[in-house]
């Protein structure tokens, strides 16, 4: 894994029993044999007992979602080693690509997940309470390299900036989002959950000049997209 430039000066929690709760999920996940080591790497290096209300630090590494407010989660750690894992599959370098759009920051995890693994993170937040604090708890926690940015609500990511390498989305669309397949590079993926049978799959779409190819993942739940 590449150096960080995370730093975390001011961590607030409970100190080593932290970092022995955040070891042991780790080590949880390792067991499954599911997920790649950098992946696992970087989430040992971010305390998500940060990224959750003061309340529920002491469940934050339990293999669970919980609760931000608005209506919103932070994802359950699995899902969040299945997502990255298949954000940098088939890559040889210990780095993500130098830019990556996430879409939803929720609590701002993911991002700070992509950061550790050497990413330049812009990701994008519509709930206007979450996107100020995930942009203030980020800052505080020295991830430079995560760019936070209120989501228009007329715009579906950012073209502006596109193409992308690599696009994660962390809510579930009700139907392909194109606008999102039309930001993302040739050769590139796009790591979202999308409307299934009997509820939500996860994806990993990759891009080859007008073709998306889909691969078909896990089950799972995830708050809706809101698309344009």
């Amino acid at each position: 894994m590449a150096p960080s430039d995370t730093r975390h000066p001011h961590t607030r929690g409970y100190g080593m029993a932290s970092a022995r709760s955040r070891e042991r999920l780790i080590e949880r996940l390792a067991a499954t044999g599911t997920f790649d080591p950098r992946v696992l790497e970087a989430m040992k290096a971010v305390p998500r007992h940060e990224f959750v209300d003061e309340a529920m630090a002491s469940r934050a590494y339990d293999d669970s979602a919980l609760p931000i407010g608005h209506g919103q989660t932070i994802s359950q750690p699995t899902i969040v080693a299945e997502m990255t894992t298949l954000a940098i599959a088939g890559m040889e370098d210990t780095t993500v690509s130098d830019q990556v759009l996430e879409i939803g920051t929720g609590s701002g995890y993911q991002a700070a997940v992509l950061a550790e693994l050497g990413a330049s993170v812009v990701t994008m937040e519509r709930v206007e309470p979450l996107y100020r604090l995930s942009r203030a708890r980020l800052a505080r926690l020295g991830y430079r390299r995560v760019e936070a940015r209120l989501a228009s609500q007329d715009v579906v990511g950012l073209p502006s900036r596109a193409p992308f390498k690599h696009i994660v989305v962390t809510a579930g669309a009700d139907h392909f989002p194109t606008e999102l397949f039309e930001q993302l590079a040739d050769g590139g993926c796009m790591i979202l959950p999308l409307a299934a049978e009997g509820g939500q799959r996860l994806y990993r779409i990759r891009r080859d000049g007008h073709t998306a190819v889909r691969e078909v993942h896990d089950a799972v739940s995830f708050v809706p997209l809101i698309q344009s």
